[in-house]
């Protein structure tokens, strides 16, 4: 039996502070979540590996701080990374407007970057303030991904991981000036096992 190759790729999670990036990196690496979640200092890597049928995938998953005094600081912890999940809070308005900004820093990078935008809280839908159509139109305008998730009930947050290992290149040592196809990534569109995990 042959055994499956491993890549390794270099994930980070941009956003505001609060949004919920360290709970969506815990979720996913433990299957936990805690009510109070200390703010990030500067960042914090974790890993997880990710096992497709054809090979398994080694992500090391940089959650960065949010506040601003922070922000010079994060070319460092999102240099060289391959993807980049760019979070908001579906219950406040101004973490979308600083999600646009990361998406424009993150546009501006010279590598080809796979970056998805996600609006994280989705448990929270009767204090929403960020309406679906708004996000997808911002994800359409830049050509990027976009998901609903929350790190509350686990909704979606293997998902979008999953997806992120599906469409890293096979071999982390190549390096290739072809643009990826973007897949549409869609809470409408996929189907997936929605046992909730909420603690």
């Amino acid at each position: 039996m042959a055994i499956a190759s491993t890549s390794a790729y270099k994930v980070v999670l941009l956003g505001h502070t609060g949004v919920g990036k360290t709970s969506m990196a815990l979720r996913f690496t433990q299957n936990e979540f805690l009510e109070c979640q200390l703010s990030t200092i500067g960042a914090q890597c974790i890993t997880k590996t990710v096992k497709l049928p054809d090979r398994n995938v080694n992500f090391a998953i940089w959650d960065t701080a949010g506040q601003e005094r922070f922000h010079s600081l994060a070319p460092i912890y999102y240099r060289n990374a391959k993807a980049a999940i760019i979070v908001y809070d579906i219950t406040q308005q101004e973490t979308i407007n600083i999600a646009k900004d990361w998406i424009l820093e993150m546009k501006s990078q010279p590598n080809d970057i796979i970056i998805i935008l996600v609006g994280n809280k989705s448990d929270l839908s009767e204090q929403r303030e960020i309406k679906r159509k708004e996000a997808q139109k911002l994800a359409d305008q830049y050509q990027i991904l976009f998901l609903e998730t929350s790190a509350r009930t686990g909704e979606y947050i293997q998902e979008l991981f999953f997806r992120i290992a599906e469409l890293m290149p096979k071999n982390s040592n190549q390096e290739t000036n072809e643009k990826k196809e973007i897949i549409p990534l869609s809470n409408k569109n996929t189907k997936i096992d929605k046992k909730s995990n909420c603690c």
